[in-house]
């Protein structure tokens, strides 16, 4: 997203230059194409808490088949879609074993315990390889001091990873020990689409090994808001009952969804912005006390490692933000850059060049 601000001009100013703002905080900063509007604005629709806007259903019918489940529930949020899906598999008392850097363990506020009544177990590195076996060491055998294993949450892609992804072998590998076990599996595919994207497979390569997945519809994809929850039937039937408790029942929701069924055709584009954080990652790595782990930037993510440089991760970010370019620290010496179709290459390259020459003039 390029926005600029000048002295006489909108928004703050820095000193009396222009400033063109490049966003790379997250993809959720995708606005709406000009189809989208228009589509939203003449959307049909109905009371959906009844089943009756037709441009809903559509929408649940479409995403359905796309991830190759039999059914699906429109929802606002992501979050909201997981916390529905734990609340939809466990019962009270239950543990779920998720990564110790998934989204669920660590930025939904503490949603499965505060409304499913169930702990989480966090393995750190689930994700990072021998998932599988790391299921089973995390399964706790039945006793009668120990809650009941119940569920697995995976994360495809793993935004704390990288946003790396966990390829359909690795996910039948992981699938089955977890049945084996007797646990259901939830895939928190926020990113399902960057996924199969990368690696070049059809979504339902990854899809098919979960019992339900949750995938964005506001990440990378432009709608305005909300996400899907996919499963079979009977899950999705229980599931709605939820989505109603929590608050979800959105009424004539059709105009937000006439923007979803145009998301889902937008998944392609997808490969430009993993093009460009691959240029990112490129650009930084060549300066002098930022490093990248570069085999890790496979979709639309890029960690910068600042501990080459006299700064911290908030403090480099700040610095950039003062440039005109805009992250998110997520540790001591870590920024992150999401890259998506408000930021094209050439603000890309741009982003590149304010951060070396904020390397240059003060802190190497």
């Amino acid at each position: 997203m390029s926005i600029s601000y000048g002295a006489e001009g909108q928004g703050e100013s820095t000193g009396n230059k222009e400033v063109t703002v490049i966003d790379m905080r997250s993809d959720t900063l995708t606005t709406p194409t000009k189809e989208m509007r228009v589509a939203m604005a003449y959307a049909e629709v109905g009371d959906d808490v009844y089943g009756e806007d037709p441009t809903v259903n559509a929408l649940e019918k479409s995403a359905a088949a796309l991830v190759g489940k039999n059914a699906a529930l429109f929802v606002p949020s992501g979050t909201m879609g997981n916390q529905i899906a734990i609340l939809t598999h466990t019962n009270r008392g239950d543990e779920v074993i998720v990564d110790a850097g998934s989204h669920i363990a660590i930025f939904e506020v503490g949603s499965a315990c505060m409304f499913a009544g169930v702990q989480l177990a966090p393995v750190p590195d689930l994700m990072a390889g021998e998932t599988a076996e790391k299921i089973k060491n995390a399964f706790r055998v039945p006793n009668i001091h120990y809650p009941t294993s119940r569920l697995v949450c995976l994360e495809n892609t793993f935004n704390r990873g990288g946003g790396t992804v966990m390829l359909p072998e690795e996910m039948e590998t992981a699938a089955d020990a977890a049945k084996e076990l007797g646990l259901r599996v939830h895939l928190d595919g926020a990113r399902i689409f960057n996924a199969a994207v990368a690696s070049g497979r059809d979504v339902k390569e990854f899809t098919c090994h979960c019992d339900s997945v949750q995938f964005c519809l506001s990440k990378g994809l432009s709608a305005p808001v909300g996400s899907i929850l996919a499963g079979e039937k009977e899950f999705i039937e229980k599931a709605r009952k939820y989505r109603k408790a929590l608050g979800g029942g959105m009424r004539q929701a059709g105009v937000l969804a006439a923007a979803g069924l145009m998301a889902l055709k937008m998944t392609d584009q997808l490969k430009e912005d993993h093009a460009n954080a691959k240029i990112l990652a490129a650009g930084f790595s060549r300066i002098k006390g930022l490093k990248v782990d570069l085999e890790k930037v496979q979709t639309n993510m890029v960690f910068l490692d600042t501990t080459g440089l006299t700064l911290d991760g908030a403090g480099f970010a700040e610095a950039l933000e003062r440039e005109g370019v805009r992250s998110i620290p997520v540790g001591a010496q870590s920024i992150r850059f999401v890259l998506h179709k408000e930021v094209s290459q050439e603000d890309v390259l741009e982003a590149v060049r304010r951060a070396e020459k904020i390397v240059t003039d003060k802190y190497r």
